[in-house]
């Protein structure tokens, strides 16, 4: 992996971009869903606690490991989970708490063969670096998207006036 330790550090610091980025929202703001049916910012949020949990860590950590995958079920888990209805401030602290968790493992490996394979059934050969570097890139991808919930959101309080002045998306 190229630059490991800046990575690992930008995972360190998520957490308090995304407290950041909604601290203050109201409740219905973070669970407003736009009219595409697209994740609510709160979603957004619980699938990056169980995805940190279920997905990321233990993907990189079994493939480092020569260890098979568990199945996840990422769209399954927003209705299962019930994830529009848990509290933003509960969803945040635990994924704080589970990306110290990932931080303190990352920070932990002495070695790493970034070059170990699991094989996807679907998507092939995927190395350990692939995973790694695909982490870091889903919380990136995850605060687009709640930049676009917020921008969404923007558009539904300013109407009718438009707001195409700021630019656009």
């Amino acid at each position: 992996m190229h630059n490991f330790k800046a990575a690992v550090d930008r995972m360190a610091s998520f957490p308090r971009t995304l407290k950041t980025l909604v601290d203050g929202l109201p409740a219905s703001d973070l669970r407003w869903k736009p009219p595409s049916g697209a994740w609510s910012i709160l979603e957004i949020l619980c699938h990056l606690a169980d995805e940190e949990v279920a997905d990321f860590r233990p993907r990189v950590e079994r493939t480092l490991a020569g260890r098979n995958w568990d199945p996840i079920d990422p769209e399954g888990w927003v209705h299962e989970r019930h994830y529009n209805g848990q509290s933003p401030d509960e969803v945040l602290a635990r994924f704080a708490v589970e990306r110290e968790k990932s931080v303190t493992w990352l920070k932990s490996l002495t070695a790493p063969d970034w070059d170990a394979v699991h094989e996807h059934p679907a998507l092939g050969s995927i190395s350990a670096g692939d995973v790694m570097a695909s982490w870091c890139a889903h919380d990136a991808l995850h605060l687009r998207q709640i930049a676009k919930r917020l921008f969404e959101l923007a558009n539904r309080d300013g109407s009718p006036y438009l707001t195409g002045y700021a630019g656009s998306w």
